[in-house]
């Protein structure tokens, strides 16, 4: 069986006349494909959190929660068949999303075409710079009120920029993103940024730059009177920085963080509304602009899709179930 394409839209399934049948045997989602189970997590937690948003009481999250309910409520694959008879792959060719910023199934799948195309423009990169090392930067500050984030990430953002601007910081091009995690104590917000940063061969005999310059830096431009905690550490020279492109671009906020209670949840909402989630800056901005940009399309690459067997299999989310349904095979 052949591997699943990067971006997470080939799953494979055995469609064979002995396990799938019509009737009260219709299979889910889950029972025929690996990937179902991950589909009915997701599409569980976005009736958790479309319930958030219809008890609030506010008017723009009502709209949220409508747009939520119907969100990848039917879902249409591709069949793919392999040399194996019976067996098949699927490709996700059609789907109603509804990109409210929170909802998982959206976040889910923004965060496959972050990495479908990252991991399609990191090689070009890496073949005109091959002599260039990368660093996973981790840049952090003490945790805040939830009702306090927004403030909390404008200062770490204006924070960050001054670090770029400072004569010592190394890089050359880089990927930041945003990630908030809910406290342990369960009130309270952690906003952090995560860096892929690029750097001159140099690097590493001038210019390097120690943890504790590094935490000394960081302070600094935060202006703040403790030492910051951060992390930085290098790729192996023959390593492929792809191996970090899944933590730098990938959820905003931890699935079980948003569907961990409600008000916390719906103040994440306001404070972060409107709020970049990706920026790329230095050279690698000719390369990657694009991840700045809002998906228009959370499906995959339509050419690939257009070239695969024109059958269809359709899913449906039973909601009293929670999980999809095999609808047809035609």
């Amino acid at each position: 069986m052949s591997t699943p394409a990067l971006h997470g839209n080939f799953i494979p399934v055995d469609l064979s006349p002995k396990k799938y049948s019509k009737g009260q045997d219709v299979p889910s989602l889950a029972e025929i494909a690996p990937t179902g189970k991950i589909w009915d997590k997701h599409r569980a937690n976005v009736d958790q959190i479309a319930y958030y948003y219809a008890t609030s009481g506010e008017d723009n999250f009502l709209e949220y929660a409508w747009r939520m309910r119907m969100c990848s409520e039917l879902l249409e694959f591709r069949l793919v068949p392999e040399e194996t008879e019976g067996i098949f792959e699927l490709k996700l060719s059609n789907a109603r999303f509804c990109r409210v910023r929170h909802c998982p199934v959206c976040q889910w799948r923004r965060a496959l075409m972050w990495k479908a195309r990252a991991y399609k423009t990191i090689p070009q990169v890496v073949a005109d710079y091959p002599k260039y090392r990368w660093l996973f930067i981790t840049l952090t500050v003490k945790n805040c009120q939830i009702k306090q984030l927004r403030e909390s990430l404008d200062e770490i953002n204006k924070a960050f920029k001054r670090l770029t601007e400072l004569k010592a910081w190394p890089a050359k091009g880089w990927i930041k993103s945003i990630e908030v995690t809910k406290g342990k104590d369960g009130i309270s917000a952690h906003p952090h940024l995560h860096i892929l940063a690029m750097v001159q061969p140099s690097y590493f005999s001038h210019g390097y730059i120690s943890h504790t310059k590094w935490v000394a830096l960081w302070q600094k431009c935060l202006r703040i009177d403790y030492q910051p905690v951060l992390h930085v550490s290098a790729i192996a020279k023959h390593h492929d920085p792809k191996q970090l492109i899944p933590e730098i671009l990938k959820y905003q906020v931890k699935e079980s963080d948003l569907v961990s209670g409600k008000e916390w949840f719906l103040e994440l909402t306001r404070q972060m509304h409107q709020t970049r989630a990706i920026a790329v800056g230095g050279i690698l901005r000719h390369y990657m602009r694009e991840l700045e940009e809002e998906n228009q399309d959370l499906i995959g690459d339509r050419e690939e899709i257009d070239e695969v067997d024109k059958r269809s299999l359709f899913v449906k989310w039973e909601r009293k179930l929670q999980r999809f349904k095999i609808m047809s095979d035609t």
